[in-house]
């Protein structure tokens, strides 16, 4: 018993324990913990360079001797464990084992295994193979690629490195290739990087006679505004009508009125076709003249000595306004003006060459809309060579009547040009629809259609003079109806 009691102090005292099933953490936990934690440390390059393997026997991994130990080796199939020279391993610095050799013991048959095939990897740790790309897409890098191979990659929008393409020739092969293809994007792409490594001289040149490569270039230059580079082209070409009418758009971004005049005057002297140097010098003329009027009616407004501003303020300025909008304008506010003033309406229809139907219209709108129906009767006035006085008009009475409503004119005014309609059920129309009482009833009295006189008699007020006119004409036995 006292033997028994002495070798179980010993196992509970000592620091080694006794072999247990139901151990927590047993060697082979401890193991499979180690190699994780070996597994996990990873060398650098620089590091496996100067860490010398060696095998069991001391001798350098890779050596010629290692490779004849091991080819012997594995022709007799030795199965006695390998001897470690203790005096070869000790002579080195540092171990030149790796850390995995420490882990390795030895099978059933006598081969050699090591606990990573008794212990199965982590999933984390299986990687799969890297596939290298193809060949192909490496060789617009390597520049091996030739012009038309490029452009079929452009096609395609793949990356082309362009750059490694040096000579003229070269480079309008590839435009040559782009255009043949008819792919805008790579006929663009190939253009700007002629642009970029090209003399602007011989760019020109080349493009003149690729009309397909020149308009797109054309296009390209208008969409990203490079104006500059735009003239030149076009000067280059010998386009001047081209590069006339592109330097005359200069002027719509010239927001200084007197800037913009001066760079009218200078664009007077373009080699513009004959009709657009008149519409030029027109525009030069009819800004300097709205500079000229805007001057002074702002003075004027801001003084109070003229009533019609008082009275009708003005909304907007007249500057860098179309031509019959600045003729409105002299219509509204200097009707009366001499003749040989900017501001006289007829001054500016002889300046400007305003046609009459379109001057007539102007002033009848302008006039109507400040009702002055004076001043729009006498648009009409004419005397014939009589010296008889009449009414006359370029437009129609029925446009006249509809010019006339739309700016609200009275109903008696209206009924003076309705009157004036030829065609008669036309002129019936146009009475019924601005109520022109007196007009319809002369119409049925002459149609002598007593139905439709005794219908419209519903329409007019009661007691009226239209009813009593009415009433008179239904009473009138020496008119013979004929309903």
């Amino acid at each position: 018993m006292q033997r028994f009691k002495e070798e179980e102090d010993y196992w509970n005292s000592s620091q080694f324990k006794a072999f247990a099933f139901d151990d927590d953490e047993d060697d082979l936990t401890k193991l499979k913990e180690s190699r994780l934690a070996v597994n996990s440390i990873k060398l650098t390059d620089d590091n496996e360079d100067d860490v010398e393997k060696v095998n069991w026997s001391g001798e350098p991994v890779g050596s010629i001797s290692w490779l004849v130990g091991e080819s012997s080796a594995s022709s007799n199939q030795k199965t006695d464990f390998p001897k470690v020279s203790s005096e070869s391993s000790l002579s080195k610095s540092g171990s030149g084992l790796s850390l995995s050799a420490l882990f390795r013991g030895k099978s059933s048959r006598g081969s050699y295994t090591s606990f990573s095939d008794s212990i199965p990897e982590p999933s984390s740790r299986l990687f799969a193979p890297e596939l290298r790309r193809p060949r192909a897409d490496y060789k617009d890098f390597v520049g091996d690629l030739s012009p038309e191979e490029s452009v079929q990659r452009l096609q395609q929008g793949k990356r082309v490195a362009l750059e490694r393409f040096r000579s003229l020739q070269d480079k309008l092969l590839l435009l040559d290739f782009a255009v043949s293809g008819n792919d805008g994007n790579a006929i663009t792409a190939v253009l700007i990087f002629l642009k970029r490594t090209l003399s602007k001289e011989v760019l020109f040149r080349e493009l003149e006679s690729r009309q397909t490569a020149l308009r797109h270039f054309i296009h390209f230059l208008t969409e990203t505004h490079e104006q500059r580079l735009l003239l030149d082209l076009l000067r280059a070409l010998g386009r001047v009508e081209d590069f006339a009418l592109l330097q005359y758009k200069e002027c719509l971004n010239i927001s200084d009125e007197n800037k913009r005049r001066d760079f009218l005057k200078s664009c007077i002297s373009l080699p513009f076709p004959v009709e657009d140097a008149a519409l030029v010098q027109d525009h030069f003329t009819l800004l300097e003249r709205q500079i000229i009027i805007e001057a002074a009616d702002s003075q004027a407004e801001k003084n109070g000595k003229v009533e019609l501003f008082q009275k009708f303020p003005r909304k907007a300025s007249i500057l860098n306004m179309p031509l019959i909008t600045t003729l409105y304008y002299c219509v509204y506010y200097h009707y009366c003006d001499s003749e040989n003033t900017y501001t006289s309406p007829s001054n500016l229809r002889q300046t400007f060459k305003v046609s009459e139907k379109q001057f007539f219209v102007t002033c009848l709108s302008a006039l109507s809309k400040l009702r002055s129906w004076s001043a729009v009767d006498s648009l009409f006035q004419s005397r014939s060579w009589l010296g008889f006085s009449r009414k006359k008009s370029p437009l129609s009475f029925s446009r006249v009547v509809d010019v006339l409503h739309k700016n609200s004119a009275p109903t008696h005014v209206l009924a003076q040009f309705v009157a004036l309609v030829e065609d008669s059920d036309h002129r019936l129309t146009l009475a019924q629809k601005h109520k022109c009482h007196d007009i319809v009833i002369n119409i049925f009295r002459d149609l002598k259609d007593r139905q439709n006189l005794v219908q419209y008699r519903t329409k007019v007020d009661q007691g009226s003079d239209e009813d009593r006119k009415i009433q008179d004409l239904l009473n009138n036995s020496q008119i013979r109806w004929k309903n």
